[in-house]
């Protein structure tokens, strides 16, 4: 059972993401064989102040 993290930045449309879960589940499917409803993909959305690299924000 396989599990996909995956963190963006705000700013995406649902169908954005919608469409993401779909194509990285299809990916996992097709490069492990493991069926498609046993692979969870999980989407975390971080504000503009919840990231930073070289100590500035980055979004």
């Amino acid at each position: 059972m396989p599990f996909v993290h995956i963190e963006l930045i705000k700013g995406r449309s649902d169908e954005q993401i919608n469409n993401l879960m779909k194509d990285v589940t299809e990916a996992v499917h097709k490069n492990t064989g493991a069926p498609k409803e046993h692979i969870h993909v999980i989407i975390n959305e971080l504000g503009k102040h919840s990231y930073g690299q070289g100590g500035e924000w980055r979004a």
